[in-house]
Order: C-alpha cells, then structure tokens, then sequence
C-alpha cells in the first residue's frame, strides 16, 4: 500500500493571511476615502488604519492610485449586490446592503456619496458607479423609464445605507434583519418590477 502523502500545505494559511491583509488594507482606504479628500490621504494613513506597514501596501497593491483605483472599483460590489433573479432582487439588495453594514462594516454603495470631496478623483468614481452599478441595473429591467427606474432603486438603497451607516438610526439599527427587509424591500422592488412589467427570474 502506498505511503499517504505528507506534502506540506503550509502555503494555504499563507494564502489566507494575505487575502485578510489585503482585504483589511482595502477597508482602511474605503473608510479614509470617505472621510478624507483622496489628495490628503497618505500610505502611512492607511496602513496605521489597517494595523500593517507601508511596505506592505506598496507589496499589494503598488502604489496609493494603484490601491484607490481598486476601491473607487463597485465591479465586486455589484456582482454581489445584483445577484438574485429579477423578482426576489429587492430583498436580496436590502439584505446585502444591510449584512455588509453590519458584518464588514462597509456598504457596498456609500463611497459615491462622498464624490464631491475628490475633485477629479470623484469623477472616476461617478463614471464607475454609473457604468458598473446603474447601467448594469438598467440592462436587466424591462419595461419604460427603465434607467430611471434603476436609478431611483439605487437611490432608495442609498438612503438605508445613510441612515444605517451614517446617521446611525437607533431604531433601525436595533430591528432585526428580516424585520427590515420585510418593510424595506417592496420599496425597493418597486422600481424594479413596476406593475405591468415582467422580467426574466
């Protein structure tokens, strides 16, 4: 009988431990980014957010527009936040929106609102959010006004994420879960599937 393997597999954990670095090093710079203009934020702001050292932001990422042109980035952000059939994308987007908030800490959509503090900088996040978040949005709906419609869906989002993130509504902040989706979502849905409209899923 063969001998079992004994290969090390000590490059797993490593793995991991750059994903969480990498992933903590973006949450610093969202969270500067929101607060800061683009222009007063340096490495060293952000690795001291992040708890690592400025070498190891350059490492990842290799410079500061490298690492901002990631988080001015909603690709990632969409593809979770769009990812449920048509009918049920209502609740699935307020559940998101909502489980990101309080479990990372980070909404996948509240850095647009803080644009007009980056000057050129917040013009390559509106170009982003537009194509990437509510162009994408549009494309699945059917039916009249659909960009108007997705906007408005995006907006009503954002408003949750302002009042949740934010504004730090007390009452909102100690509903349960599915107690808000259940009021939030038809709002939302709204928009998406308007009466007489259909759509796929």
């Amino acid at each position: 009988m063969s001998p079992v393997s004994t290969s090390p597999t000590a490059p797993a954990p490593a793995r991991r431990d750059a994903e969480a670095t990498k992933a903590a090093i973006l949450k610093a710079a969202r969270h500067l980014l929101a607060r800061h203009a683009h222009t007063d934020i340096t490495l060293k702001d952000i690795a001291e957010r992040a708890g690592v050292s400025p070498p190891l932001i350059l490492k990842y990422f290799g410079n500061k527009d490298t690492l901002f042109a990631r988080v001015m980035n909603f690709e990632t952000d969409a593809d979770a936040l769009l990812d449920a059939p048509l009918r049920g994308l209502g609740r699935h987007m307020v559940r998101h929106v909502l489980t990101s908030q309080r479990e990372r800490g980070a909404d996948p959509l509240l850095r647009i609102a803080f644009a007009p503090l980056h000057g050129e900088h917040g013009d390559i996040l509106r170009d982003n959010f537009r194509t990437q978040v509510t162009e994408r949005l549009t494309a699945r709906l059917t039916g009249p006004d659909a960009g108007l419609r997705a906007e408005l869906a995006v907006a009503t989002l954002l408003g949750l994420g302002v009042m949740y993130g934010i504004a730090r509504g007390t009452h909102l902040r100690a509903s349960t879960l599915d107690d808000i989706v259940n009021r939030y979502a038809p709002a939302v849905q709204g928009y998406l599937t308007p009466a007489g409209t259909t759509g796929p899923g």
